[in-house]
């Protein structure tokens, strides 16, 4: 018998209401989440309770390995969590009168429950899914019935919190210089030295930010410049911080030879479809930088970082701004399936991106993380950032000073 009653469930399933037919729903903070639970019976059924939870999750967890003497070991767990959503909502449940207590029959066919709630105020944390932990936001629904296992459906949804570029420390411009004395232990091989300088701090996926720079080698030997954007994710766990470093992005300039000098006026690197900069979240982080690099052939790398951050609003030069995610992003791409389009070569493993000193002071400290390659930038499907790349109109010429000097003002010498 409960076999006949268990097949006269057809289909269970929830849908989100979708602006657009055949697009995923992409939320954020304080929206509204809508849509239906779908029920289709072969015949008539009886039904205790549907129900709706709605939860959103950050999680870590990764485990090391021991070694407490010469002969034995042991692992160590490592997992932590912070809840940002927890809502739950009644579909269907019979009453209770005082005589009995009859259950809800529906009749065979199609019912739909719809359901709606709304998603905190405060700053929620973009979904994210990462080698060692993950942000993600379910819809789960139980149905109850007499004589039945208890059925569950999870649907996820995807929440992304918009990062505005056109804020005044995103829009900041960014600049360093480095350089080093190229040597081995026997012999020095003269200076090198780097420059460089991005127009501001933040941009967003498929931008492309032009690279100002000069290389100036003073050494004897012939320098390679290039330049690389790597995406740092941080998990975070009972005080100990587990990293996994990608290049996402490659530009390889012109070999500079012996005692010369190179500049590159504006070169340029895309940004690849990866996920927007993590900052809010206590125990996952994702952040990225621009690190130029010179290899040195016989001696160690000179490499200088600028920070970056990857945001959802594209730059508004003429001054249109508007806050709204879904005029921004055609949302029924995928940015987690994470095939970088228009890409020649693989950008290079991360270890052969890093100093030897950076490398010894991963040593003394965590172990670094293995070769990594692009399958871990994001591992599972959620939707992908590409927009229109606008440049800036140049400024409208003219031969009036626009910073004239007072009359009373006498022409100071240049030279005193």
């Amino acid at each position: 018998l409960a076999e006949m009653i268990f097949n006269k469930l057809k289909k269970f399933l929830v849908v989100f209401d979708s602006p657009e037919l055949d697009c995923a729903p992409v939320f954020s903070s304080g929206d509204v989440v809508s849509g239906r639970v779908v029920l289709e019976l072969f015949g008539e059924t009886k039904v205790e309770s549907l129900k709706l939870h709605a939860e959103g999750f950050a999680k870590v967890h990764w485990t090391e390995s021991r070694s407490a003497g010469s002969s034995t070991a042991y692992t160590q767990n490592y997992s932590d969590e912070v809840e940002y959503l927890n809502r739950r909502e009644v579909l269907l449940q019979h009453k209770v009168s005082s005589d009995n207590g009859e259950l809800t029959v529906l009749p065979a066919g199609r019912h739909e429950f719809p359901f709606s709630f709304q998603l905190p105020e405060e700053t929620l944390v973009t979904s994210f899914e990462g080698k060692h932990g993950s942000i993600r936001y379910w819809v789960k629904v139980k149905l109850h019935r007499p004589w039945c296992p208890v059925r569950k459906i999870k649907k996820e949804f995807t929440v992304i919190e918009p990062i505005d570029i056109n804020t005044p420390s995103l829009l900041a411009p960014q600049a360093g210089t480095k350089d080093k004395l190229a040597r081995t232990w026997y012999r020095n091989f003269g200076q090198v030295s780097v420059t460089a300088k991005i127009d501001r701090k933040g941009y967003t996926p498929g931008e492309v930010i032009p690279v100002f720079a000069e290389f100036d080698n003073a050494t004897s030997r012939s320098i390679v410049p290039k330049a690389f954007i790597i995406q740092t994710q941080t998990f975070i766990a009972r005080g100990t911080m587990k990293q996994k470093r990608s290049v996402v992005a490659t530009l390889c300039g012109d070999m500079v030879s012996s005692r010369t000098r190179e500049t590159w006026h504006g070169r340029a690197i895309k940004i690849p479809p990866v996920g927007p900069s993590i900052q809010q979240c206590r125990i996952i982080k994702v952040e990225y930088m621009l690190k130029v690099c010179v290899d040195v052939p016989g001696t160690s790398k000179l490499c200088l970082e600028l920070p970056l951050v990857i945001g959802t609003i594209p730059l508004h030069p003429f001054g249109s701004r508007t806050s709204s995610i879904s005029s921004h992003y055609s949302v029924n791409l995928e940015w987690l399936r994470m095939a970088i389009p228009e890409q020649p070569e693989p950008p290079p493993e991360y270890s052969s991106v890093v100093t030897e000193e950076e490398a010894e002071q991963r040593n003394d400290g965590v172990a670094p993380p293995p070769a990594e390659d692009l399958s871990g930038i994001m591992e599972r499907p959620l939707m992908a950032f590409l927009q229109e790349f606008r440049f800036r109109p140049p400024p409208v010429y003219s031969e009036i000073d626009p910073n004239p000097q007072p009359p009373h003002m006498r022409p100071r010498c240049m030279t005193c």
